[in-house]
């Protein structure tokens, strides 16, 4: 394996290095993806136990009819409320947005914003 200078270390960086630009604190994704797979199948769950449970009992042929097809006439809360997990942004991109957005906010003067973010697009090719 070759030996990388630091020009090409910066370019691989801004190419591979992902930030969280969700808007959040990327710690919680810990937390959030787990409970948002969950809470999908607990309600799928919770509503069958609630169709199913008039079929309960002595074996009724109308009563478990009735509730087959009430438990298929919905879809599925996981079909319905589709949650996603999304991939982090290219560093390059992240950079790139704070710069226009500090010239936005006139921490930056446009032409020193742009001639950055001109820099870093020329380093990510």
């Amino acid at each position: 394996m070759a030996r990388r200078s630091p020009q090409e270390e910066k370019t691989l960086s801004y190419e591979k290095d992902r930030r969280n630009d969700y808007g959040e604190n990327d710690k919680s994704s810990r937390k959030n993806i787990r409970r948002n797979k969950r809470l999908p199948n607990r309600a799928d769950r919770h509503r069958e136990r609630g169709l199913l449970a008039p079929a309960t009992g002595a074996v009724e042929l109308e009563a478990a009819e009735r509730a087959e097809i009430a438990l298929h006439a919905k879809k599925s809360m996981w079909d319905t409320k589709r949650w996603r997990k999304w991939r982090d942004s290219p560093l390059r991109d992240v950079v790139i947005h704070k710069l226009r957005r500090r010239a936005a906010l006139g921490m930056l003067g446009p032409d020193e914003s742009e001639r950055r973010a001109d820099r870093v697009r020329r380093r990510a090719r």
